[in-house]
Formats: C-alpha cells, sequence, structure tokens
C-alpha cells in the first residue's frame, strides 16, 4: 500500500513526538476558555499600536455574543463574517461561537453576485460586515438574502497610528439600517451569554472553497477537526506561548483560520494583525512586533524578497517560516533563505482538510524529486492516512503518479446542502482531493497538479507546475503560470504566462530558448506572454482559468 502508515522512517524527526495525538479540546471554543483560565493578561491580539489581552477579548466576544442573542439568532445560526485581518474578526468569531453559532468566512474581495450567492447558499441570519464593505456591495444585497440584522464596523478601531499604506484615505461611514458593532459592545459590555455545550460534532465555521471546477461549495469545519489541527500545527512546529504569530493569510481563508487565529487561542499567543498584506508595510510590522511564526502563499514571499528594506535584520524574528496552498519553487526557497536565512517549511492542505494534511518537519529540508523538479510538500500529519490511487480508486504503486485521498480527524464530514457532491469527493470520510502527485521510497509526498491542469501534447502528458519551476530558476523571472492552448499540429500546447523583476529585462524568445534547453522537446512553452502582474486569489494562488479567458479573448 502507498500509505505513509507503511512508512515509519519519519519516528527519527518525531523525538519525544507521539504519532498519534489525542485532541484535548472538543471544541475550538474550549480552546479559548482554556487559554483564558491560564493567562488572562497576556496580550492575543497586536494591532498596529494597538493591543488586546485575552481577558479583553473574553469580554468583548461575550459582549457581541449578547448582542446576536440579543437580534434574536438561535444556536445552529450562521453569522457571516465580510472583514479583512482585523480584531474586530476574531471578536465575532469567538462570539458567534458563544452563542452556538457557524461563522461563515467570506473574501473581502467578492462582488455583488459572489456575496449574494455565500449568504443565500449558507442561509447566513446576520452579515458583520466592514463599513466600506457594505456600503460598496453589501447593501445592495442583503434585501435578497436571508439577512436580518447587519452589523458595521470599520478597519480604524482598535488603533491609532492610521497607516495610510494599510488604511489608505479610509474614514468612518455612518451605515443606515445597519447595527454599529462598537455601540453594540458597548451596550452589552460585562455581560456574558449563557453557556453552550459545543461538541467536536458540533460546526465552526462554513468555508467556502475557490470554486475552480463550479459553484463554491460550503465544507463544514468542525470544531474537533479545528482543534485537531491547531494541536497538530503546535506539536510539529513546536510552538508556545513564548511565540508570535504573524497574521500573514487572510482570515477568511482556512490557513488564517487555523494556523493565524486557532493557533494564537490555543496557545495564548499574540496574533500580529495589519489589516491586509501589503509588502513594505509588513517589513515594518516583523520589524516592531518580533514574530516568530508564519504561514502565507509563496507569493508572499516572493513580495518580501522583492522589498526594499527587506534583509536578514528585518525578518531575524522570523525562525518559522511555513508555506502553503500555492505550489513552491524550489529555487524560491534557496532564494529566500540565501537573502534571509530561514528555510521555508512547505505545508499542504484544502478547506476539506481544515488545513494541513501534510508538513515539512521543523528543521529538515524537504526533498526535491530528481524527475519533476517538485519540492515535496512533506508527510500526512498525525493520526492521518494518505493514499495514492488511480482512476480505479486502487493504490498505485511507490513512486507513481495518482490522486491523493486523505483520511484523518481534520477531514470535514461534508459539503452544506449538498449530500451528492459529499459523497462523490468523501465517500466513507475519504477525502479525493483532485490534487495528483506520488509518494517516493522514503514516504515523502509530492503534488504535481491538480487533474483538471494536465496538458495533453500529442498524447504526451505535461504538468504545468514542472515547467513553471523551470521558468522560476531564471533570473528575471518574478512569477509564473503555464497552461494548455489549443494547437492545430498536437491538439495542445503549453504557454507561459511571467511577470518580471524590476530591473531585468527579457525577452519572450529568450525565456522559451531557456526552457527548451532544460525541458524535453513536447514540455518546453512555444508561447510565452509577460504581463506586470498575474492573476491571484486573494489567499495568493495563480489564476489559471482567467490566464484560459485571457488566451482564448486574444
Amino acid at each position: 500500500m502507498s500509505t505513509y502508515e507503511q512508512r515509519p522512517w519519519l519516528a527519527r524527526y518525531r523525538e519525544g513526538l507521539p504519532h498519534d495525538i489525542d485532541r484535548e479540546f472538543d471544541s475550538a471554543l474550549a480552546m479559548f476558555a482554556a487559554t483564558a483560565a491560564r493567562v488572562p493578561d497576556a496580550p492575543i491580539i497586536r494591532y498596529f499600536d494597538g493591543t488586546l489581552t485575552v481577558r479583553e477579548l473574553d469580554r468583548l466576544s461575550d459582549a457581541f455574543a449578547c448582542g446576536l442573542l440579543d437580534v434574536g439568532v438561535t444556536a445552529g445560526d450562521r453569522v457571516a463574517a465580510y472583514l479583512q485581518n482585523d480584531p474586530q474578526f476574531v471578536i465575532a468569531m469567538l462570539g458567534t461561537w458563544k452563542a452556538g453559532c457557524v461563522l461563515v468566512p467570506v473574501n473581502p474581495m467578492n462582488k455583488v453576485r459572489e456575496l449574494e450567492l455565500l449568504l443565500n447558499d449558507s442561509g447566513a441570519s446576520v452579515l458583520v460586515a466592514l463599513e466600506s464593505l457594505y456600503t460598496e456591495v453589501a447593501e445592495g444585497v442583503v434585501g435578497s438574502t436571508a439577512v436580518h440584522t447587519t452589523i458595521t464596523t470599520s478597519e480604524l478601531e482598535y488603533q491609532a497610528r492610521n497607516d495610510p499604506r494599510a488604511f489608505g484615505g479610509s474614514e468612518r461611514i455612518t451605515c443606515n439600517g445597519t447595527l454599529d458593532m462598537a455601540e453594540m459592545l458597548e451596550r452589552f459590555a460585562d455581560r456574558s451569554p449563557p453557556p453552550v455545550d459545543l461538541g467536536a460534532d458540533d460546526l465552526a465555521f462554513l468555508t467556502y472553497t475557490s470554486g475552480t471546477t463550479g459553484p463554491p461549495k460550503g465544507a463544514m469545519n468542525t470544531h474537533g477537526n479545528v482543534a485537531f489541527n491547531a494541536q497538530g500545527i503546535r506539536e510539529w512546529v513546536g510552538l508556545d506561548g513564548d511565540d508570535v504569530v504573524l497574521g500573514i493569510a487572510p482570515l477568511f481563508h482556512i490557513t488564517g483560520l487555523i494556523a493565524h487565529v486557532a493557533i494564537s487561542l490555543l496557545l495564548g499567543a499574540p496574533l500580529v494583525l495589519f489589516h491586509r498584506f501589503e509588502p513594505s508595510l509588513a517589513v515594518e510590522v516583523i520589524r516592531e512586533h518580533r514574530p516568530t511564526i508564519t504561514i502565507g502563499s509563496i507569493t508572499v514571499f516572493i513580495a518580501l524578497m522583492n522589498t526594499p528594506g527587506a534583509d536578514r535584520e528585518a525578518l531575524s524574528s522570523l525562525t518559522k517560516v511555513l508555506s502553503g496552498g500555492a505550489a513552491i519553487p524550489p529555487s524560491t526557497v534557496k532564494a529566500f533563505e540565501a537573502q534571509f536565512g530561514h528555510y521555508i517549511h512547505n505545508a499542504y492542505g484544502l478547506t476539506e482538510t481544515t488545513s494541513p494534511s501534510h508538513l515539512v518537519p521543523l528543521g529538515v529540508q524537504a526533498p526535491v524529486d530528481p524527475t519533476s523538479g517538485a519540492l515535496s510538500v512533506g508527510v500526512p500529519v498525525f493520526n492521518t492516512v494518505v493514499r495514492v490511487v488511480g482512476d480505479d480508486r486502487k493504490d498505485v504503486p511507490v513512486g507513481e503518479i495518482g490522486e491523493f485521498v486523505t483520511s484523518g480527524p481534520q477531514v470535514v464530514p461534508g459539503y452544506w446542502n449538498k449530500p451528492e457532491e459529499t459523497e462523490h469527493a468523501i465517500p466513507g470520510g475519504a477525502l479525493h482531493t483532485g490534487d495528483v502527485g506520488f509518494m517516493d521510497a522514503e514516504g515523502w509526498f509530492y503534488v504535481v497538479d491538480r487533474k483538471k491542469d494536465q496538458i495533453n501534447a500529442g498524447g504526451y502528458k505535461v504538468w504545468p507546475r514542472e515547467v513553471e519551476d523551470v521558468l522560476y530558476e531564471h533570473g528575471a523571472v518574478r512569477e509564473a503560470a503555464v497552461i494548455g492552448v489549443p494547437d492545430e499540429y498536437r491538439g495542445e500546447t503549453v504557454k507561459a504566462f511571467v511577470s518580471l523583476r524590476a530591473d531585468h529585462p527579457v525577452t519572450e524568445q529568450e525565456l522559451i530558448a531557456f526552457c527548451e534547453e532544460r525541458l524535453a522537446a513536447y514540455k518546453y512553452p512555444r508561447q510565452v506572454e509577460i504581463l506586470e502582474e498575474l492573476p491571484k486569489t486573494a489567499t495568493g494562488k495563480l489564476l489559471r482559468r482567467e490566464l484560459r479567458g485571457r488566451s482564448a479573448a486574444g
């Protein structure tokens, strides 16, 4: 069988760590309650020049829960959070749980159609939104949904610095017909909601997939899923209350929810937030708050590498660096380590695995597959079995490519109100990820690509990631994305889109020639298009579907 269970080699990296771990808490709320009892006066959120302690966060979230109950929510209701990386996100999350409800994180980049779809699919009865997002988007949407109460807030709360790189020219806005969050919290200050009994099977989040293969689906992340993976990251990376978490991933995304917020609530470690990612601001935030750990997409770290003032001293505190959510070129890992002295540890997971299912052990460098050039995504984490299966859903031999099928305590029980989708993707609780890769003889796993992104060039299979990794080896290339485009002779051929580093001119033909020297004849791109920026999701994933549309239109 091609499962990690047959590969005990990792034991030498796990000295003092159990192979299996028990979930300490039945719910994510219980994690925070234990922290509030243990270290009530510890700082838990740092936001520019503002700080919230554990005790203050506990009281604010109590008040938020009382406000929700006052407008008529009942246990199991959904509360949508249409926010950036601000303290109000954490307050609303905890307050939602304290009211016995489920949080629905919403991408702040979503526009009218997308927001309306998520609100209607989730059946959310309450919407918490930034004032600007309400006036620009949500105000015209809520009337056609089940939302009966909208709570608005400003990113300017909880700090006084008003850095224009984060906020631009933001000002407070009066939002007619909504509840002001600050006023609500003041009204219910020092009041506590009735206790709730949340168990491992109760829903903590509905996190919506990116919808790359159809309409977004709401993954039902349970409190047990959240508590298990928060604990797993703590044990795997070796974290404790002395760590400081840099909130560089969007909090609406499963990575931010688990590896930033849940970890902070479990450890009682400060979570450093700065509204939204901007590279020069991020460097200053790191200098000021001295975070020790973060996880983000590789595009974030590429941006930091190209930011003036980002040097070894600036990032010296950030000793535990992880990256997930998008493919990582080995050349970028080497360049980051050369520039800052820190190795980027790969991570792999999906919304449906409540963040990581695989990690590279801290202090260990992931191998690079000599054939495909892919950097390993690590090995399955505690209590997790990952099979590699063929089209017949039977295990393939070690080293052969197949689809990853993941089973473990972090796998969601299904999709919200979509039993057929659940049965198709998670039959018997085993998640068919749609990601294609292989396991080597030592137990390292490698993701080659998504099934649907494979290019068929005259009968030869080409995986975009392999071509992208070669492009990243060119000194002029900042970002790269590869797609298949129609070709009269071969049926389909390879096209690359790239953005360039500043002061590194190069032509499309030079890049084609560079790849031709390093790839088989059927793999190297016949077309290269240079763009100023490549389209990406809010979490840093390259949007190949937009590039396909651009190519088709062209």
